[in-house]
């Protein structure tokens, strides 16, 4: 979920953020089958509620500094006592999908770049996976701590089949879920359009977004080119876009490939620094359906808030 809110700092506040232009670079077999995903619903104990967000400025610059007095947080439009309060680097389990379909023809080289810098800007605890996507999804480096490893099999990447991007999204959360070191977790995907060739329905994998504790970070290449028509690009933005959404991520369009690595680095700078806001909620919550969150930031500056939009209370 975004919203452009308003913005008040009640106390210390820095804003942090890669400089701009050239600087930006140099700046700190389908699972069918697969098992019902477990539902996130940001808990610890005592019924405490845990939603992480993203706060940045027009550019995209990434906000720090702000305090608890500068959020408001709603369950269900009810608003809510913010109990718990952080914003630290906490280390990530993140998947990568990388389209390598035949319309990231001429557009791999960048691509590869792009990877390089949010591995670059990542916290050395993070660990990571690759899959990559054509007509098929595959799962081409398992769980590591070695950026060099992802780094290396793309280097062998070479662009062919259609695009299976929902199958390659389903496939990267199940092994997320079942596989996946830390609590915070995240998919960054990358992709030049909509998806033409997957077993899995849009409606089925964003139901599946919803109901996992991860966020997805997508970067779309609208950049155009022959023989891919503006529908096309619209209807791939819409996809990342939607899935994006429903986890509380954020999609980037970029419509210039040059633009690609220094966005990557963005991308992995927001993931370093998120605001943590937690409640517990003021009306029983263990009911088994969906709840849905806002947040807002208190008056001042227009800002850009992120937020996971909502989670499953526990079923008692």
């Amino acid at each position: 979920m975004r919203f452009r809110a308003p913005f008040w700092v009640g106390a210390i506040c820095l804003l942090s953020w890669p400089a701009a232009g050239a600087d930006d670079l140099q700046a700190s077999t389908i699972l069918r089958n697969r098992a019902p995903a477990a539902r996130a619903d940001f808990r610890t104990e005592s019924n405490l509620v845990l939603i992480p967000v993203n706060v940045t400025d027009a550019r995209n610059h990434t906000v720090l500094g702000l305090d608890r007095s500068a959020f408001r947080v709603f369950d269900d439009q009810a608003e809510q006592k913010i109990v718990e309060f952080s914003c630290e680097d906490a280390p990530l389990s993140v998947g990568i999908v990388f389209d390598s379909s035949q319309s990231m023809d001429g557009k791999l080289q960048q691509s590869r770049e792009a990877i390089r810098q949010f591995l670059r800007f990542a916290n050395p605890e993070d660990e990571f996976f690759l899959v990559e996507f054509g007509t098929r999804p595959r799962l081409s480096v398992p769980f590591t701590d070695d950026a060099g490893e992802i780094q290396s099999r793309l280097l062998h990447a070479v662009p062919s089949g259609t695009t299976a991007l929902l199958d390659a999204t389903e496939m990267a959360m199940d092994y997320l879920r079942r596989h996946a070191r830390y609590p915070r977790r995240a998919l960054l995907v990358l992709s030049d359009g909509g998806d033409n060739h997957s077993r899995y329905s849009e409606t089925e994998v964003l139901d599946h977004v919803r109901e996992s504790n991860l966020w997805v970070y997508a970067m779309g290449l609208y950049d155009p080119k022959p023989g891919y028509g503006p529908s096309e690009a619209a209807h791939g933005q819409r996809l990342l876009h939607a899935l994006a959404d429903a986890s509380g991520g954020r999609q980037f369009a970029v419509g210039s490939l040059i633009d690609l690595p220094v966005v990557a680095a963005r991308i992995s700078l927001q993931l370093r620094n998120q605001y943590v806001l937690g409640y517990r909620p003021s009306i029983s919550n263990h009911d088994g359906k969906y709840h849905h969150v806002q947040v807002h930031v208190i008056e001042g500056r227009n800002l850009m808030v992120s937020w996971r939009p909502g989670y499953y209370g526990p079923v008692e």
